[in-house]
Order: structure tokens, then sequence, then C-alpha cells
């Protein structure tokens, strides 16, 4: 890709994001949202495989559909109540149409279907952008309205992702669709806690974002993008496999990880908000996640390459682990003992 093209798609995205997370107008929101859109396609189509022309052609379907539900909703509200102001969302129908439509823009169930298909077509750095930065601006949106949404329709949406994104994640062999199943998965715990404490919500993304930039970063490094592949990539970074799989066993949640302490508190809240079913069942849903993370885990350190491969070993990678994803992956494993201050803030 043209160096001075990949710099106007990367600083759209920044412009995009900065419009869309700093407006409080829904036109301005929906302009950035929009930008953010066109900026992204010509990143997932740049290798101009005829999967990644299919992966940028669902991905402009569905966000385009997504933005015009969005600017739906906002006139619609505008109608009933004369206010553009994305805080003053108090229409019923204008709720429940901007609910879809942020659903259908991160992914969340059962408007996902087209999240792993885009993230399968394209590269794996441009699918980290798609698993991170994209969800930022929509969560936004989502934050603001929070106080106005339908508690009963996101708790659907919330245990319906987190069960198709551990149902469908398990039998996969492709890394990124399972990250894709996995960013389903987390968005439910979101999307569960939104209207409750939305500040818990933006800590869990973070949080989220921290580990999955980790893993992406790792997988990237080793050039990994299916399990047969990661069976044999300990014999190129034996140190960074190793803390892939830590981070791996992080975003499953596993005590005393970092990926640990947004399920803590997401649980605790709930219970406090005597939601103590939705807690039980959303708890119970991420053992499906646990499975997949613990078989990647196992891929990536335990076991070794059979001997009848048909390809070399490579006992060298030419790219040595960068400084940044040895620092992520080490924040992946070691935050759980902040989570008294993290919890002062909340």
């Amino acid at each position: 890709m043209n160096p001075h093209a990949k710099l106007i798609s990367l600083f759209s995205l920044l412009l995009g994001s900065t419009i869309t997370i700093s407006s409080n107008h829904w036109i301005i929101a929906w302009t950035g949202l929009e930008i953010n859109t066109l900026a992204i396609i010509p990143l997932i189509s740049k290798s101009h495989h005829p999967r990644a022309v299919e992966a940028s052609i669902k991905y402009f379907l569905v966000q385009a559909s997504a933005s015009a539900l969005v600017l739906f909703s906002s006139m619609s509200n505008a109608w009933a109540t004369g206010q553009w102001d994305i805080t003053q969302l108090t229409n019923p129908t204008s709720c429940l149409l901007l609910t879809t439509a942020i659903a259908m823009k991160l992914g969340l169930a059962p408007f996902h279907f087209w999240f792993p298909e885009v993230l399968q077509g394209t590269s794996l750095t441009t699918a980290l952008v798609l698993s991170t930065v994209m969800k930022f601006p929509p969560l936004t949106i989502l934050f603001m309205v929070s106080p106005s949404l339908n508690p009963t329709v996101l708790t659907a949406l919330a245990l319906t992702s987190t069960a198709l994104g551990g149902w469908m994640g398990l039998n996969q062999t492709q890394t990124r669709k399972i990250l894709a199943f996995s960013s389903i998965s987390h968005l439910g715990w979101m999307a569960a806690i939104i209207i409750y404490n939305p500040k818990l919500t933006m800590m869990t993304f973070y949080l989220y974002v921290l580990m999955t930039t980790s893993v992406f970063l790792s997988l990237n490094t080793t050039k990994t993008l299916k399990l047969s592949t990661m069976m044999t990539s300990w014999t190129k970074t034996p140190a960074l496999n190793t803390a892939l799989m830590l981070t791996l066993l992080s975003l499953a949640g596993l005590p005393p990880l970092t990926g640990f302490m947004p399920k803590w508190f997401i649980i605790q809240e709930l219970t406090k908000q005597e939601m103590t079913t939705t807690a039980l069942i959303i708890s119970m849903l991420s053992l499906l996640g646990l499975f997949f993370y613990l078989r990647l885990a196992y891929h990536a350190t335990i076991t070794l390459p059979p001997n009848s491969a048909n390809h070399m070993k490579q006992w060298h990678t030419n790219k040595s682990p960068k400084t940044l994803t040895a620092i992520l992956t080490s924040l992946s494993a070691i935050l759980l003992p902040l989570s008294p201050m993290i919890l002062t803030t909340l």
C-alpha cells in the first residue's frame, strides 16, 4: 500500500474517532463514524486478495446500514423532543433503534455475523485495529446514552453475545476467527453492565484492548494465522510464546491475572443490582470461552510439533519481539494487585 495513502487512512481514523468521542450533537457524531468507516476500508482491502475485497464489502454494507439506523434514530428523537443533544435520547423507539445500530457497529450478537468473516479476510494488524480502535467510538456513544437505554434489551444482547462468542469459538482453527469470537464474548460482558456502571464498562474495554493488542502483536511477530502454525512457533520465540500463554489465560479471566479484575467487578456490580441470575448465567457462559483460550495456550506452549511435519522448523524469526509487545504482555498479567486503587475510581 502506498505510504501516503496509508498515512491519510490512519490520520482519518484518528480524526473520525476524535470527532465522535468529543461531540455532543448527533450529526457531528454520525459524521465521525462515517469518516471512520471510509478510512478503514482501504486498510482492509490493501492486499487486493478476493477474500480481502469480500471482507471490505461486507464491512461497508453492515456499517452503512448501522449508520443509517443511527441517523434515523437521532432524527426521530429530534422530531419527538426537539433536541439534537446525544444525552437527551428520551424517545423509546429511538433508544431501541440506536441500541440495534450500535450492536451492529460493535458486532454484538445477533448482529455479529460480519465480524469473524471480516477479521478472517484481512491482515493481523488491520484485525487488531478492527477489534480495538474501531470499537471505541460506538462504545462512547453507548456510554453517553446509557441512562436512557432499555435494560432488558441490553441484558438479552449481553447474554446472547457471551453464549454465541463462547459456542462458536469452540470449533475454530483460525486464530483471527477465535479472537473475533473472543471480542464478541467480551462485548457481552460490557453490554451487561453499561446501564448500571458505565465507568466499569470503559475500564473493562481498556483492559480488553490491552490484552487483545498483546495477543495480536505476539501472533503478528511469529506470523501465526492457524493453530497448526502455532504448534511450531515455539521454536521461533520461546519467551514470547510463554508470555502469550499468560496473556491468553488473562483474556480468559483466570486469577491472579489482569483479566480476572473486570469480570470480578462486573459480577459484583450485577449482584448489587439484584441481578444474581444474570451474573450466574454470564459466569457459566464464560467457561465456554475458557475452553478455547486454554486450547490456544496449549497449542502455543505445550504441544510439540509432530515428527512427520511437512515443513521445516524455523529456529530463528526475522523479527525480534518489540518492546511494546513485551510491555503489553507484562501488563496483561500483573495488573490485578491494582484492583483496590481502580475500584476507588469507579
